[in-house]
């Protein structure tokens, strides 16, 4: 899922639940309301009572001043009769209400249990009466102090004559606690809700963008203290995720990049090494041969030609190997030029064979040649480069040529479907197995000792791999310690695609 997709339904969520949490506590609130309503019989807007109490105790009680008004209305001798006082007392239904009556200036029913409150309740409501304060108002009067009391006022007079005055007296804290509880259940609803959609967010804020953020971090530090070897593990699908998987690629960028350059510093070293070596080997020499001349020790004209020729042996080594170097350059910029062309494979190894095995017999070395691919067969390749393969790969095989017996050389070529497979044989010392897999690496000798007779810089075969790959071939090695190597290499024939029909 997409991080705004993500965002957008999370977004509706914290804006849906929170309603829906909303209307629940509002739900509970009004039933807790209604059950007060039903206990003091009072008939009003649920919030109304919520946000103004007062309003609930003037309700509670009008209701029973409409109902004492009523009997007054038919019968006002029942408000003077203390036994129906009492009965109606009992009947009502919550506690917080009490009946006072005073009959011509004189109190003669109360249903409260407590005298001294009482007492205290007749002085007040006397002082009311003496200044008027309860004519003509509509609805209740508010008692403060230690009282806190909502007083409504029935006015009555008797068959007898005698007049009256019923007070319907409702004590405030007996409500103001329901009405106080329910609204700090409301509040901590409220609060709960909101403690929980901030929860939510925060937690989706992390685990959605702290968390992978402090990933980062942590792997961004990782890389400044050049830290390469750990792994940014993601399991997620969205912009982030894209994030974290782009950052691994780039780790291990970083770290083939880093492994690469310790590589080519290695690899570096030794070239200067062998370069060394393999410069110093025919300059040491080629300064003995020429002091030789010098010192007259070349006295005959036999001593000196074979001085003279040894001097321009050496030179062609070193020139050889200069050759390579430079080569090897271009390889690891690959810049190698090649000239490809159509090359007819029978008449390319036939004169290719000719040269080659001139030299061979010269340095007392069989060399057999074995074409089974079909004469007509033409390969794309750059005649001078693929030449410098065949090169190498004999010279590598005379350089490693067993003294003990006569070197022998074999060249064979064999159709294999679209291809056509090159195999050069011979009877050297062979490659130990567990050096083959390596001899086509650059400056890779199986021969570690640095006194070793061969010598070479260790790039040959390494630039028979890369150009054989970039003719879009394959090479590979086989060997036996003590029998020999075979090299074989493909590369693919090229078939003319012309169609069409005269008609």
């Amino acid at each position: 899922m997409k991080l705004k997709t993500k965002m957008q339904l999370a977004f509706c969520v914290l804006c849906i639940v929170p309603i829906i949490l909303i209307v629940a506590v509002l739900s509970l609130g009004t039933y807790k309301l209604k059950t007060i309503y039903h206990t003091y019989k009072i008939d009003m807007n649920t919030y109304t009572v919520m946000f103004n109490p007062m309003l609930a105790f003037n309700a509670v009680n009008s209701s029973i001043e409409d109902e004492l008004e009523t009997v007054r209305d038919a019968n006002p001798d029942l408000l003077c009769d203390s036994d129906y006082l009492a009965e109606y007392c009992n009947g009502l239904t919550n506690d917080a209400t009490n009946i006072v009556v005073n009959l011509n200036g004189r109190y003669v029913f109360s249903n409260y249990d407590n005298d001294e409150l009482e007492d205290e309740l007749y002085a007040e409501l006397t002082k009311m009466e003496q200044l008027g304060q309860l004519d003509g108002l509509q609805g209740g009067m508010y008692l403060g102090g230690n009282l806190q009391m909502l007083v409504n006022r029935v006015l009555f007079k008797c068959s007898d004559g005698r007049e009256g005055r019923l007070y319907i007296v409702t004590h405030i804290e007996h409500i103001v606690p329901q009405v106080k509880n329910i609204l700090i259940l409301f509040l901590m609803c409220l609060a709960a809700i909101l403690v929980a959609a901030s929860g939510c967010i925060s937690v989706w804020v992390y685990r959605g963008l702290v968390s992978p953020v402090k990933k980062l971090r942590d792997a961004t530090h990782n890389i400044t203290e050049g830290n390469l070897d750990f792994t940014l593990k993601n399991k997620r699908h969205d912009e982030i995720g894209e994030l974290i998987d782009d950052f691994e690629v780039m780790r291990k960028r970083l770290k083939e990049s880093a492994e690469e350059k310790i590589q080519n510093d290695k690899e570096s070293r030794e070239l200067i090494s062998n370069i060394s070596h393999d410069l110093k080997t025919p300059m040491t020499a080629i300064k003995g041969y020429v002091e030789g001349i010098m010192d007259g020790v070349a006295d005959t004209p036999e001593k000196m030609d074979r001085y003279v020729r040894t001097i321009y042996n050496k030179t062609v080594d070193m020139d050889k190997l200069i050759n390579e170097l430079t080569l090897y350059s271009k390889i690891d910029a690959n810049k190698i030029p090649y000239n490809f062309n159509k090359i007819n494979v029978a008449e390319y190894f036939d004169d290719c064979v000719s040269e080659l095995k001139v030299e061979l017999e010269s340095r007392n070395i069989e060399l057999g040649y074995f074409n089974y691919a079909d004469k007509a067969a033409v390969i794309i390749a750059d005649p001078e480069q693929l030449k410098r393969v065949i090169n190498n790969i004999i010279s590598n095989s005379v350089k490693y040529m067993s003294p003990e017996r006569k070197g022998i050389i074999n060249i064979r070529i064999s159709d294999a479907d679209d291809f056509v497979q090159f195999e050069i044989e011979d009877n050297g010392k062979g490659i130990a197995q567990k050096d083959v897999q390596y001899i086509f690496d650059r400056f890779y000798r199986t021969d570690s000792s640095r006194n070793s007779a061969q010598g070479g810089s260790g790039i040959g075969l390494s630039i028979v791999k890369k150009i054989i790959s970039d003719h879009g071939g394959q090479i590979w090695a086989t060997s036996k310690e003590g029998t020999g190597t075979v090299m074989h290499f493909v590369l693919r024939k090229y078939k003319n695609q012309e169609s069409g029909s005269n008609e």
